[in-house]
C-alpha cells in the first residue's frame, strides 16, 4: 500500500506522520466539532455579545443623557444662583438707600425739633424779657415817683400823672443810651 505507512521489515515508523485513518477521523471529528460549535456556540456567544454591546451602549447613552441633565441643572443653579446674588445685591442697596433716607429723614426731624425747641426758647426769653422790663419799669417808676414825691415835697398820689412821669423819665434813659 502507502509507502509511508507501511515501513518495511527493519525500517521504522516515522512517529511524525500520522496514519490515513487517524487524519479522516481527525476531520470528521474536527468537521462535527465546528459545526456544533457554529451552529450552537457561537450563536449564544454572539447573542452575548450583542447584549453585551447593546447593554454597553444603553449604559454610554445613559451616562450621556445623566451628563446632560447634570450640565442643565448646573446651568440652572448657576443661573439661580447669579439671580439670588443680583436680588441680594439689590436688597442690600435697597436697605442702603432706606437707611440712608431713615436718617436723613431723623435729621430733619431732629432739626426741626430743635428749631422748634429753639423758637420756643426765645419765645419763653422774650416773654420773660418783657416781663422783667415790665417788672423793673414798675419798680423804676415807683422808686422814682418816691424819690420825685422826696425831692419835689409833694405828693405824685396820681396815676395818671405817675405813668406819664415814669414814661418820660424811661424815655429820656433810652435815648441817652
Amino acid at each position: 500500500m502507502n509507502k509511508f505507512y507501511f515501513a518495511a521489515e527493519g525500517e521504522t515508523l516515522n512517529p511524525l506522520i500520522p496514519h490515513t485513518s487517524e487524519i479522516i477521523v481527525g476531520a470528521v471529528a474536527f468537521t462535527l466539532l465546528f459545526l456544533v460549535l457554529r451552529s450552537k456556540v457561537v450563536p449564544m456567544f454572539e447573542k452575548a455579545f450583542t447584549a453585551r454591546t447593546e447593554a454597553i451602549q444603553g449604559g454610554m447613552e445613559r451616562a450621556e443623557k445623566a451628563q446632560l441633565e447634570a450640565q442643565r441643572a448646573l446651568s440652572q443653579y448657576n443661573e439661580q444662583l447669579s439671580k439670588a446674588r443680583e436680588e441680594a445685591q439689590t436688597l442690600r442697596e435697597e436697605a442702603r438707600v432706606q437707611g440712608v433716607s431713615i436718617v436723613e429723614e431723623l435729621r430733619a426731624k431732629a432739626q426741626e425739633e430743635a428749631a422748634r425747641i429753639t423758637s420756643a426758647a426765645h419765645a419763653s426769653i422774650e416773654a420773660e424779657r418783657q416781663q422783667a422790663i415790665t417788672s423793673l419799669r414798675n419798680e423804676v417808676g415807683a422808686l422814682a415817683v418816691e424819690l420825685a414825691s422826696k425831692i419835689v415835697g409833694e405828693s405824685l398820689d396820681d396815676q395818671a400823672r405817675q405813668s406819664r412821669i415814669v414814661d418820660r423819665f424811661l424815655d429820656d434813659l433810652e435815648k441817652s443810651k
